[in-house]
């Protein structure tokens, strides 16, 4: 498993400080992090737990987003296997002064400020305060309303956002690209079990995609709003795409051949990126981008760029 470490302010991350909170979960954390990916049932077996143990506390681990899952076929259907979203995990007050940063250029940038769309029904944007224009009529995505969007869906097409190219504007050199979201399938109602695969495309260079694996509505997204009904999406998978001179990394998973030079960053002043399920696409199933506002992890869609 690549290296990957993460720091956390307390000040701001009291949801991973909760799911920490606990000897079980931190036992079934750190095995996962030595022993590789496991099922619920080798986890319970391993560890000596009851399986609803060990279930109930992984889902914890996941809603914190240090454990991530993916579906593989079993004997009996499909059975979902975890693992560790990190190798380290670092708790540290974040310094004020802006020196602590200075080899990172971040941009947050509100879902609903993409420059370019082409989206199919269902569809729809949503703020924290209601629904924007009117659900499944495309169109709605031209409306200027869109800014204050938390959530948007549509079952295939594109988003498509255009981030300042802050490190050529400094004339410095890059290291890694990353790329952080929150994300689900979509489908009329939820479903836990609805692959759809989702493609990142770096100015015209598709990264990689993710297969979703499903739409989730099991119990309401910690941001989200009350007036939004149960049984509409409520939270996704925080995901994070990292590009760097080796090639494409998701969740520290190599997915791709597609390294940094690939991108042109020194031949752009901006970086296009954008988000979209294709047409051709082995599992279809739609997506919804969760912000601010909706899902768990009250967030814009951030770009950083890691300097030398």
């Amino acid at each position: 498993m690549t290296n990957q470490i993460i720091v956390v302010d307390p000040l701001e991350r009291q949801d991973i400080l909760r799911a920490l909170a606990s000897e079980v979960r931190v036992r079934i954390l750190e095995h996962l992090t030595r022993q590789g990916p496991r099922n619920v049932n080798q986890v319970s077996e391993e560890l000596d737990l009851p399986q609803s143990t060990v279930s109930s506390n992984i889902q914890i681990l996941i809603d914190a987003g240090l454990v991530q899952t993916r579906s593989e076929k079993g004997r009996k259907g499909s059975q979902k296997i975890c693992h560790s979203t990190f190798t380290e995990l670092l708790i540290a007050f974040k310094d004020p002064t802006p020196a602590q940063n200075a080899n990172v250029i971040e941009v947050a940038m509100p879902i609903g400020l993409y420059t370019r769309c082409e989206v199919s029904a269902p569809c729809g944007l949503c703020s924290p305060d209601g629904v924007i224009g009117l659900l499944d009529v495309p169109d709605t995505f031209l409306d200027p309303d869109r800014m204050r969007a938390g959530l948007l869906w549509f079952t295939r097409g594109f988003v498509e956002y255009q981030f300042p190219n802050n490190a050529k504007l400094a004339g410095t050199p890059v290291q890694a690209l990353e790329l952080v979201l929150e994300l689900s399938s979509e489908v009329p109602g939820t479903s836990k079990d609805w692959p759809s695969d989702i493609t990142v495309a770096i100015n015209g260079h598709e990264i990689g995609t993710w297969t979703s694996p499903g739409d989730y509505g099991d119990k309401r997204g910690k941001y989200t709003p009350d007036w939004w009904k149960l049984a509409g999406s409520q939270y996704g998978d925080l995901k994070r795409w990292e590009v760097t001179a080796e090639g494409t990394f998701l969740d520290g998973t190599r997915i791709s051949d597609c390294r940094l030079d690939d991108l042109g960053l020194n031949d752009h002043r901006s970086i296009r990126v954008r988000i979209g399920v294709k047409e051709d696409a082995r599992h279809p199933g739609g997506l919804n981008i969760f912000g601010r506002g909706f899902g768990n992890h009250d967030q814009d869609i951030r770009l950083r760029l890691l300097r030398d």
